[in-house]
């Protein structure tokens, strides 16, 4: 009998040898699998919600906290759009082959990048189920093999989605192997992946909490793309459209509260203060939004049996709360907004309300973070938002992938030179 890790290195064997078939499949096989896998998804529906139902009575028994317990949960419209986002994926542009930064060079040389596939992706998360579907599709159209980790508290609708996608691929020309999933939820087959198999692996791509994301990269001997905390800013500057103020600062707290893109802070204008706040917080209350506030807005919203009202602390700025809590400060300038946000923000997903050009520039320019917004909601931070069908994470790193990562982010490049007996002098 083979050893977990004797399964796990045949794993990344197999996907290596995959890896290098799936480089040169055509779009016309990789789409037919994907549409095989929405097809499948939605086929197989009943079984990957009753092994959803397992994980979930497993999650309610340990006292799993809202917003995890809503990530982790399956329903039949999330299996609809997850099957609709696999379909979107297959209509996208292959980039795989693309030659680009085409030249030539005073010798004659002909020389330009062609877009390759990393190979191997390893992608470890926590949690939402449908990411082993978003990564999985995503790798396939962007030609590299994956080797799939999930957390321990979605073991059984794991097993049943890659069921659904080996299942799906297996007579459509894509290689064997292309997909695998380590079933064994045993930590330190992670750890033996992470410092043992980077002769098979060329890419990690963690999903999940800071903890989960810290170890992998003190671990991990090959290249990592990672996102940290998403702390969300909405900063409402005094020249802001009250109305669009206080539509956009409700869908981003409470659209969906337990995901990364939902604001966490609102910063406000002391000069639009007094208006803005009693009307934001009166909407935020028909959604049981608790309210987290400083000294100033704390003041102008006063007491009030229908407002969930709580005396802000240090500990609330640069908090992700996953929930509906949003805390909320008033400041006097956008130079204050700018500051509070630089000092507390992730890098992530920032946003400002106003009908000022300037000011709105300014924040563009001046906000260093992945997503910036002007007068729209942080929601819109997805991949599937994005055009891009879906997405393998979302980078707050400054490197080649930042933001959500869709196919073209999946991909690197070589150099092409032609020549015509060139020799170097």
């Amino acid at each position: 009998m083979t050893t977990p890790i004797e399964q796990l290195e045949t794993k990344c064997k197999e996907a290596k040898a995959a890896g290098r078939k799936l480089a040169s499949v055509s779009t016309e096989v990789k789409n037919k699998a994907l549409i095989s896998i929405a097809g499948n998804l939605l086929a197989r529906q009943d079984k990957i919600l009753a092994a959803n139902k397992l994980d979930l009575a497993a999650a309610k028994a340990s006292g799993m906290d809202a917003a995890m317990y809503d990530r982790l949960t399956l329903t039949a419209d999330r299996i609809k759009g997850i099957a609709n986002d696999t379909r979107a994926v297959a209509s996208l542009a292959d980039p795989i082959g693309e030659i680009f930064e085409g030249r030539t060079l005073p010798n004659g040389l002909l020389i330009s990048k062609k877009r390759v596939p990393f190979g191997v992706i390893a992608a470890i998360y926590e949690s939402r189920p449908n990411v082993t579907i978003d990564i999985a599709t995503l790798c396939l159209k962007s030609g590299n093999a994956i080797i799939l980790r999930g957390g321990s508290e979605a073991v059984h609708s794991n097993n049943a989605l890659v069921a659904v996608i080996q299942e799906a691929v297996a007579s459509t020309g894509i290689p064997d192997g292309s997909v695998q999933f380590m079933e064994n939820t045993d930590r330190s087959l992670v750890e033996y992946l992470l410092k043992k198999m980077s002769k098979y692996i060329d890419l990690v791509i963690p999903r999940g909490g800071a903890g989960l994301i810290a170890s992998i990269r003190a671990n991990a001997t090959m290249p990592v793309i990672a996102a940290g905390d998403s702390v969300c800013h909405t900063y409402v500057n005094k020249s802001a459209n009250i109305a669009k103020a206080v539509a956009i600062a409700y869908n981003a707290k409470v659209q969906r509260p337990s995901v990364c893109n939902a604001l966490d802070t609102l910063l406000v204008d002391a000069e639009i203060a007094p208006a803005f706040l009693p009307l934001v917080a009166a909407e935020w209350a028909k959604a049981g939004v608790e309210i987290h506030c400083d000294k100033r807005s704390l003041a102008i919203l006063k007491p009030n049996k229908s407002l969930k009202l709580v005396a802000a602390s240090d500990k609330d700025w640069g908090k992700e709360f996953l929930s509906l809590v949003a805390a909320i400060k008033v400041v006097d300038s956008p130079d204050e907004a700018l500051e509070h946000i630089a000092r507390y923000g992730s890098g992530a997903d920032e946003a400002i309300v106003t009908e000022d050009y300037s000011v709105a520039m300014r924040f563009l320019n001046e906000v260093d973070a992945a997503c910036v917004y002007v007068n729209a909601s942080t929601r819109f931070t997805d991949g599937g938002q994005f055009g891009l069908g879906a997405e393998v994470a979302i980078s707050t790193q400054k490197m080649h992938a930042r933001g959500p990562m869709g196919l073209k982010e999946l991909t690197t490049y070589k150099w092409i030179i032609f020549g015509s007996g060139q020799v170097r002098p």
